[in-house]
């Protein structure tokens, strides 16, 4: 095992001026920078993330996939628009685009639409690229069933998953038989139709009502059930991924739910309810926007590197 950093010293000083330039940003406008736990008793509940835990006095705990369970409840209790910037931890394979502990940037805007925070991920991703000296301009936004409809051929809202399991089968190499209806939309999302969105940056929106998660769900103008979420692609890379904020805190409790069944009957690992999070929505939570972006990601845009390993002092298999 080697010593050295992964990354050049020049990509090491390149995420501090990033760093730099975040906290700037949200100084500019009033938003306030926070700390949650990274440890914590409840986690994600959704069957797609696995995390990791540890045992302490009697209790487990768990690396968090992500802050927004406690971000949520700063702001139940009426922090207003509020950031972080730090680590999360996903228990998946480290590839050539993740590493299972990353920086993410997340942030909330109580009042705010979905269009408006992505404007905002806009103009902070395009101040970070005049920074760097990348060439980016403003990015289009298209709807998920558009984008399926062009590199698919078809209606992701309405296809069945026999459908969408004879268009995987025919297109991508594997045995897709255990998935179900959402993981083939995922499967086929992200072999299909990722490569071939505009290198140069666009945001999809409007995804299926099955991958909701946190988000609300709302009727489109062609009367589909779609999920207020947005996700923004450059470079064939997930950048960010952003809600309009689910916050029925009944509907949300349902939601936590029926994924703890479905790890059950699927033999997943499970997971508590998290009940602080369904406690600060009952306490009253209000509508708001967030989004979660990876840091690591929008480094190696910016850059222009296609390895994670490249702008990581120490990854995972180096730690």
């Amino acid at each position: 095992m080697t010593w050295q950093p992964s990354a050049p010293l020049s990509h090491i000083t390149a995420r501090a001026r990033l760093n730099r330039l975040i906290r700037d940003f949200f100084a500019r406008r009033d938003v306030l920078e926070v700390e949650t736990p990274l440890l914590c008793a409840t986690t994600a509940t959704d069957p797609h993330l696995q995390s990791w835990q540890c045992d302490a006095d009697g209790r487990r705990y768990y690396l968090q996939t992500s802050p927004e369970f406690c971000m949520k409840r700063l702001l139940a209790a009426g922090c207003g628009p509020i950031y972080q910037l730090g680590k999360a931890f996903r228990r998946e394979a480290a590839g050539r685009h993740h590493n299972p502990e990353f920086t993410v940037l997340e942030w909330y805007r109580p009042d705010w639409t979905l269009d408006q925070l992505m404007t905002e991920v806009e103009a902070l991703v395009l101040d970070a690229a005049a920074a760097f000296g990348r060439e980016l301009s403003a990015f289009p936004r298209f709807r998920y069933g558009e984008v399926c409809r062009e590199f698919l051929g078809l209606d992701p809202h309405r296809s069945s998953r026999d459908t969408l399991l004879r268009l995987a089968n025919a297109r991508i190499n594997g045995d897709f038989s255990d998935l179900d209806r959402d993981g083939l939309l995922d499967l086929l999302m992200s072999h299909l139709v990722e490569p071939n969105l505009p290198p140069a940056g666009c945001f999809i929106t409007d995804f299926p009502a099955g991958r909701a998660s946190l988000a609300c769900i709302e009727q489109d103008r062609d009367g589909n059930p779609v999920a207020r979420r947005a996700e923004l692609y450059i470079a064939g890379l997930e950048i960010a991924n952003g809600y309009q904020e689910l916050v029925d805190a009944a509907e949300q409790a349902a939601r936590f739910s029926a994924d703890l069944d479905y790890r059950q009957r699927q033999g997943l690992e499970p997971v508590p309810l998290p009940r602080s999070l369904v406690g600060a929505l009952q306490n009253g939570f209000p509508e708001a926007a967030g989004v979660a972006l990876g840091v690591d990601r929008l480094l190696m845009v910016l850059l222009g590197v296609d390895r994670i390993q490249d702008v990581l002092s120490f990854p995972t298999a180096q730690a």
